[in-house]
């Protein structure tokens, strides 16, 4: 990541209010170091010279009024850059739990999910040393260095070359030292990722873990994980360390050459005592911003790091093309009875063919099974359907599918429950702006879930439901949204996989309720219940490999 990065502009607005904050603060501030400076000269010069103290009242008092300035000045920026980065955060988490509906499963499959997750959690926390320390500096060294620069040469031409001529050492290192440090960070936060998913995959499976007798290799594999990212942190540190003194030592041998020429011209009369003063003092604050950007970029390199994932989501979600939507049409009411269409639906994972040219027509207010074998590309043609992964061909809902969004017209519910932690009829209504406790209980009838209490409680991705009741509960939620919001189409994958043969009766009983009153079912499943129950079947063969 640059020391800037446009798309900061694009995807947090806040960083423009940011942006033109730390300029104007740092342009004050630049100017109160210049009269502080000056004022401060003065105020010696007088000293030397002898000057009473009553005389010098007036700039000893304005020396302390610039000072004071400087400092309230100094704590403005700091509170706007804390400020700023909460609100650049809270922006950018926001922008990416948003996107991640958008890329939808077909994107969110082939990637690490807990990576993902610290992405949006600790990485994006990190940006608060990217925010409040390392750009703040990078715009003061833009503002305040040229300006500091410039007053030297109008007060002493020589200086202010010398100034000039070494100035360019500091970024020249800072590039090579960055180069050096951005395979190691990078290494670091990786590393760092890998032991949030591996510490999760412990958890989630520990139960079984414990059955096979496995737990104890798994703590070996956490603690050798941990133990290289001890190791790339403290390579960072070794490295922030030594280019920090690197960095000190060049600023610090400019500021004395600079002091070196100041003295000798002093001493032989070739410079005012006040103008070798000012210069003095300001020559360090030539080099101070751009040596803190250098030794801030240390503190930043996480925040840097997270902003290219987060970044990189964001993109993959602005490549996705939403359609214009249309408001719902009230609860209950199909928006109109859509049939759906397919025509040589094609789907590439990694360059090999899943579903290869399928076509098939879905009649309109019907009970559809999608048939096939495990691995015959039912789920994928499901996918496609959502517009969860790419495809080519042509896809059509209804006579006016070019003119709204399909995910509008379509509930579904997939194989994985993806429930919430919460009760059985906050799920049910997950999304309603206005939850509706009587079409909660009518959708879990026809999700042959009369079983289930609303009220009971859920735990984090359905802990304390069984198997079965899980998925009735997400069918009850796909059918709730049909019921809420009228969408014609509801699409379901393997809904009964988990059930007894009496309830999956009841549940194609509702499934059934719901074609006969308008709605377009398509179900996928080879169970000889589901088949039966159906008004038409679509068979897919299985692939064969090569």
């Amino acid at each position: 990541m640059r020391p800037f990065d446009s798309r900061l502009l694009r995807y947090a607005t806040a960083s423009r209010r940011f942006l033109a904050l730390s300029g104007a603060l740092g342009v004050l501030r630049t100017a109160a170091t210049i009269v502080f400076c000056w004022l401060l000269s003065r105020v010696l010069v007088d000293a030397i010279h002898g000057t009473p103290l009553h005389a010098a009242w007036g700039w000893i008092g304005a020396l302390a009024g610039v000072g004071i300035a400087r400092a309230a000045i100094v704590w403005l920026a700091d509170v706007g850059s804390m400020r700023g980065a909460a609100i650049v955060k809270s922006q950018l988490r926001r922008r990416v739990v948003s996107s991640l509906p958008r890329l939808g499963p077909g994107w969110l499959a082939p990637r690490n999910r807990v990576e993902i997750a610290t992405t949006a959690g600790l990485g994006l926390e990190a940006l608060d040393g990217y925010f409040s320390l390392f750009l703040p500096q990078v715009i003061l060294t833009a503002v305040a260095t040229p300006i500091v620069v410039a007053v030297m040469l109008l007060q002493d031409p020589t200086s202010g070359i010398a100034v000039a001529v070494t100035l360019p050492l500091i970024p020249v290192f800072m590039v090579l030292i960055g180069r050096a440090t951005q395979s190691v960070q990078r290494k670091q936060w990786r590393n760092l990722t890998l032991l949030s998913s591996r510490f999760l995959d412990v958890v989630n499976g520990l139960a079984t873990l414990k059955i096979f007798g496995r737990e104890h290799r798994q703590r070996s594999r956490i603690a050798a994980i941990t133990e290289q990212y001890r190791a790339e942190t403290m390579r960072v540190l070794r490295i922030s360390f030594l280019s920090g003194f690197a960095l000190e030592l060049i600023g610090s041998l400019s500021v004395a050459l600079v002091a070196v020429s100041v003295g000798l011209r002093l001493v032989n009369g070739d410079l005012g005592l006040g103008v070798g003063l000012f210069v003095l003092l300001l020559a360090p604050e030539a080099f101070l911003p751009i040596r803190q950007v250098g030794a801030n970029y240390h503190a930043a390199a996480d925040g840097i790091a997270a902003a290219e994932d987060v970044f990189a989501i964001l993109e993959a979600a602005d490549a996705v093309t939403v359609a214009e939507t249309d408001p719902p049409t009230g609860p209950d009411v199909p928006a109109a009875r859509a049939g759906i269409r397919l025509s040589d639906v094609t789907v590439d994972y990694n360059d090999e063919p899943v579903v290869h040219s399928f076509s098939a027509e879905i009649a309109s207010g019907s009970l559809t099974v999608l048939a096939g074998p495990s691995g015959s590309g039912k789920s994928t043609i499901i996918a496609a359907l959502l517009g969860f992964v790419p495809y080519t061909g042509s896809i059509e809902i209804g006579a006016d599918d070019a003119a709204r969004n399909r995910l509008d017209r379509i509930a579904w519910a997939g194989q994985g429950a993806g429930l919430l932690e919460g009760t059985i009829a906050s799920n049910v209504s997950l999304g309603a702006a206005h939850p509706d406790r009587a079409l909660v209980e009518r959708a879990l009838a026809l999700a042959a879930a009369t079983d289930l209490r609303p009220d009971s409680p859920v735990s984090v991705i359905g802990s304390g439901l069984s198997g079965g009741q899980a998925d009735r509960v997400a069918v009850a939620r796909a059918i709730y949204r049909c019921l809420d919001s009228g969408c014609p189409v509801l699409v379901l994958d393997e809904p009964s996989a988990a059930l007894d043969a009496r309830t999956e009766l009841a549940l194609l009983a509702g499934l059934r309720s719901l074609a006969d009153g308008g709605r377009t079912v398509l179900v996928a499943s080879h169970r000889p219940a589901v088949l039966a129950a159906a008004d038409s079947v679509i068979r897919m063969e299985a692939r064969v490999h090569a």
